[in-house]
């Protein structure tokens, strides 16, 4: 038998595609349709404007079915400089920005220009699991850092966890899985602790456009140098729909996308370039389309937080963007939860031990509901579930 990478063989099975093979597994209960809130990702099309858009880059653009530049299109890059450095009230150059297929290449080549076999980087639980997965077969330590309250994490805590292998920090807010909105002290906190260390700080901000909070969620880009320590990522997945188009974006230092863009030629040549102008038409066209939607996203999670109080022994943790974090009071977790979730209730949610690492005693009692593809009465008719069910309690 051929050889097997141990890290890749080590890093745990995605847990999206767990939860779907549980769908082939476990039958619904009669006369139950599917609540599926175990995905963040649109299940809607993009808007038809959008759609028109791409129709028409397809035939009239030949350039759009070529290569294109490793680092992607310069419109879009220059784009994003230019609308970051009006939101953020700094200054992002057109060449600090990196074209990438979806976010989660952002990540991958972020981290492979920082971190090899045998470093260290921290990251808050519960985690979103592609950057463990990542991280592990990457030969890198994942170093968990425990949140606190409204599940945010604390710099001086992180600053315990530093030693001579750790080479990043790596948040996400808003945040998934908690929903968590990290304050701008929190961010600023974290900032100093990594640049203080010599470390990079990477701040995942795929949620960005669903954030509750009016104007900059941060003043990081306000410092002349944040290009020393910063790496920012972000997604057009959510936005605009693209998801299946793969756009992604990564802000950071010239010198750092000079690095990114080894990886990037390595691992796809270039970004697609039909998505990339996909995003950049609705950058320029669809500001307020995008605003209506971070009002609808923001109505469901006010009626998710409106909800929880209603369900005996569950506790809200955190609840934002696309996600809602609870504590559950059932004995069962992991994939028995998930399962019996399916059986008895019809719903189809993420167990918190896939957000923790094996042993985190918080892991068992969590449970992440992605509600951005449910709508207001969806969410009414899942706490009807939730409150209906039978399971033995702790």
């Amino acid at each position: 038998m051929y050889p097997l990478n141990p890290a890749v063989a080590a890093t745990f099975a995605p847990p999206v595609m767990e939860a779907r093979r549980w769908l082939a597994e476990v039958p619904l209960p009669p006369g139950l349709p599917l609540l599926n809130v175990s995905q963040a990702a649109p299940v809607d099309p993009p808007p038809l404007a959008l759609r028109q858009a791409l129709a028409q880059a397809a035939l009239d653009q030949p350039q759009a079915h070529l290569y294109g530049p490793v680092l992607g299109l310069p419109e879009l890059r220059a784009e994003i400089a230019a609308q970051w450095s009006a939101a953020y009230g700094g200054q992002v150059a057109e060449d600090q920005v990196a074209i990438t297929q979806g976010c989660n290449q952002a990540f991958c080549a972020a981290l492979a220009t920082l971190a090899g076999p045998g470093d260290e980087v921290i990251l808050p639980t519960p985690w979103y699991f592609n950057h463990r997965m990542w991280l592990e077969m990457a030969g890198v330590r994942c170093v968990p850092l425990a949140t606190g309250a409204g599940l945010l994490p604390d710099a001086g805590a992180a600053a315990a966890l530093v030693t001579g292998r750790t080479r990043a920090i790596v948040l996400v807010s808003p945040n998934n899985p908690g929903g968590a909105e990290y304050p701008a002290e929190t961010l600023a906190a974290f900032h100093d602790l990594a640049r203080t260390r010599g470390l990079a700080l990477v701040v995942d901000e795929t949620y960005r456009d669903f954030d509750s909070r009016e104007g900059r969620p941060h003043a990081l880009f306000a410092d002349p140098d944040w290009h020393d320590t910063l790496i920012q990522l972000y997604s057009f997945s959510k936005a605009y729909r693209l998801t299946g188009h793969r756009v992604g974006a990564i802000v950071a230092s010239r010198a750092r996308l000079t690095e990114v863009e080894k990886v990037l030629d390595t691992v796809a040549i270039c970004p697609n370039q039909l998505g990339q102008l996909g995003a950049l038409w609705g950058m320029r066209n669809l500001r307020d389309w995008v605003a209506g939607e971070r009002a609808e996203i923001l109505a469901r999670r006010a009626a998710i937080a409106a909800g929880f109080p209603g369900l005996e022994g569950w506790r809200l943790l955190g609840c934002g963007a696309y996600f809602a974090y609870a504590e559950h009071p059932f004995a069962l977790a992991g994939s028995a939860l998930g399962r019996a979730l399916l059986a008895q209730a019809g719903v189809l949610a993420l167990p918190g031990t896939m957000f923790t690492p094996p042993g985190d005693p918080r892991g068992p009692q969590g449970l992440r509901i992605a509600f951005a593809n449910i709508d207001r009465a969806g969410i009414a008719e899942l706490f009807a579930r939730l409150a209906g069910l039978t399971l033995d309690r702790r």
